[in-house]
């Protein structure tokens, strides 16, 4: 997760793997997992110039439209033409958008996608999915919905530096005009929140508690221990005395004024205003026409049109089968007692925890640096952006997961970012630290996101896609993929690594249970507590994100299954001629792709590599 964005050990039997993923796909009932097969060819007398140049042209007005829409967003990938500037926020900018977009989807349609080739009509197909979902996303109210549990937009503010370059002055003073935008910017989303109170919008009061926590360390203090003003705090040597005190002090001015005003005032909007009207229900399904906006998650977060009930039960089958092989591995460590007994020894034992926020970086940066000794042998095409490891941001760590990837646009001079939450160290266990540094460092979401920003081959609206079932799974079967590098050797390592897929597992069925089954807030936090390696604490800020961020949660296992099927059947129809980094680095090299799409590019790949053999 890019947000944070996971082991079942198949050595001694890859029919035993096979069967296992057929019956998790196809006895679940999920038959649009199973795709269509190899997709047909456009016949090259078929093929339209014209249409494709219509089609190439579409898609770059289009990218230059998202640019000049979302500036920050257009900062994230690289692109500084407007790193002045904030997004419109308002209601009207969001009306006047989707507007826009409904003309961007008529366009589309009206050209023959039977001209176009096969690479147009995958593009052509993925710009149609993430239009449509925006369409839709504007009917149902989602924009009213500015922040979850744990972030927001308040958050993402606080964070923007990070994304921007600061190596000349017109940098830094691009920086301190986006800081004076922020009041009339947080004054717009405070104006959708208030709409979304009016209209039954809003995110649940249960998911709230604490939130202050995140708000008021920015609504308060010296201007210059703001984290927005971190950039002034350090300047680039060239730079003279004049220039550096004459920015400082704008800074200095300008956070004093009206950022933390700005915050000060949101703070007071969410303590008098936003909470107490938040709605008391916890539901997705509860909101306005919430079946459907609850169906249009599950749609944006797997890329599948999949019903509540059948995932359900799917994530209640996988629970139980990774229960079993968890009470396997209890019993490889000697202990006397069942699970429920063992999660407690593991939640209150101190050696399983790191004793300062230190310790807890330095096993994790090991963990990360053996990983990265593996690589090469997993695959044949690395990134040449680095990344490092530090601690997630103090104003987010209370309610925030344990691990998350924080990506930097491909010619930062930042690398990439594996944050670590050294917040409650108690509660930060060290035997799930190998699944999690895999997850979110490498082979997981870093290896992945930073192939995307340097891959030139796919049209740029791809390349800074993320498709979260996608990228989740992938980041789980990183998790899954430690086993053939050499992890979780330790039986509690590797009970972590069980309860980290017990954890996705649950996802599908604490997620599905809370937006449309009528669980409670407890029951869910019960269900991952007794079913996970997850100590309760974290259950807690996990199932309030789920509450907040509804469908997110089912992206993991959903993708993990299809891309361990899609290695099972490369294995089957390939034998001997099947090779695992070939197999990667296929997965990886058309970017963020929905699963249907990535199951029809996988076995046009076994199919040319069997013709070839």
């Amino acid at each position: 997760m890019a947000t944070a964005l996971p082991r079942r050990t198949f050595r001694d039997s890859p029919a035993r793997a096979a069967a296992f993923l057929a019956a998790a796909l196809f006895g679940a009932g999920l038959a649009t997992l199973a795709g269509c097969g190899r997709a047909p060819s456009p016949s090259p007398s078929a093929v339209s110039p014209d249409a494709g140049a219509r089609f190439a042209a579409l898609v770059e007005r289009n990218w230059q439209w998202r640019l000049r829409e979302a500036p920050t967003f257009a900062t994230s990938v690289g692109v500084n033409d407007f790193n002045d500037r904030l997004e419109d926020a308002s209601l009207a900018a969001i009306e006047r958008r989707d507007g826009e977009t409904k003309a961007f989807l008529a366009e589309l349609d009206a050209i023959p996608k039977e001209t176009l080739s096969l690479e147009d009509r995958t593009d052509a197909e993925i710009l149609r999915t993430q239009l449509v979902e925006a369409i839709d996303a504007v009917r149902l109210g989602e924009p009213l919905l500015t922040l979850n549990a744990d972030s927001g937009f308040h958050t993402e503010f606080m964070l923007m530096h990070r994304a921007m370059p600061f190596r000349t002055v017109k940098d830094y003073e691009n920086y301190l005009a986006r800081l004076a935008s922020f009041p009339a910017w947080m004054d717009r989303h405070i104006e959708r929140m208030r709409a979304g109170l009016a209209r039954g919008m809003t995110v649940p009061k249960a998911t709230l508690a604490g939130v202050e926590t995140s708000i008021a360390p920015l609504a308060s203090g010296a201007p210059q221990a703001h984290p927005v003003y971190e950039p002034f705090a350090r300047f680039p040597a060239p730079f003279s005395d004049a220039d550096k005190t004459r920015l400082a002090a704008r800074a200095k001015e300008i956070v004093a004024t009206q950022v933390i005003p700005g915050y000060r005032r949101f703070l007071d909007f969410m303590q008098k205003e936003y909470v107490p009207g938040c709605r008391e229900t916890i539901a997705a399904t509860a909101l306005p026409d919430g079946d459907a906006f609850y169906r249009l998650q599950i749609r944006t977060f797997t890329s599948l049109d999949l019903d509540p009930k059948e995932v359900h039960e799917l994530g209640l089958r996988e629970v139980a089968r990774i229960r079993t092989e968890m009470k396997a591995v209890i019993a490889r460590t000697g202990f006397r007692g069942d699970l429920a007994a063992f999660q407690k020894f593991l939640r209150g034992d101190p050696r399983f925890y790191a004793k300062t926020p230190e310790a807890l970086l330095k096993e994790a940066s090991y963990i990360a640096k053996r990983m990265d000794a593996k690589l090469p042998s997993l695959f044949g095409r690395l990134p040449r952006q680095p990344y490092g490891v530090e601690p997630v941001p103090a104003a987010l760590a209370p309610k925030y997961t344990s691990g998350r990837y924080s990506g930097s646009p491909k010619d930062s001079t930042e690398p990439g970012w594996y944050w670590v939450n050294t917040f409650a160290l108690d509660t930060r266990p060290l035997y799930n630290l190998e699944a999690l540094t895999l997850h979110e460092a490498v082979p997981g979401h870093h290896l992945q996101g930073a192939l995307a920003k340097e891959n030139d081959d796919v049209r740029p609206f791809r390349r800074y896609s993320y498709i979260s079932a996608y990228g989740e799974g992938w980041g789980l079967y990183s998790e899954w993929l430690g086993i053939e590098a050499g992890f979780y050797t330790d039986p509690y390592s590797d009970f972590g690594r069980l309860g980290y897929e017990a954890w996705r597992a649950s996802r599908l069925v604490v997620d599905t249970g809370l937006h449309a089954f009528g669980w409670t807030r407890q029951q869910a936090i019960d269900y991952l507590a007794a079913n996970t390696s997850l100590p309760v604490h974290e259950a807690t800020t996990e199932t309030d994100r789920y509450i907040s961020w509804p469908g997110q949660a089912l992206s993991y296992y959903i993708g993990y299954l299809k891309i361990r099927a899609l290695r099972t059947e490369a294995e089957r129809e390939l034998g001997d001629r099947f090779d695992r980094r070939a197999f990667h680095d296929e997965i990886l090299r058309h970017g963020s792709v929905p699963l249907p799409v990535l199951e029809r590019l996988i076995r046009d790949w076994i199919g040319d590599r069997r013709t070839a053999g």
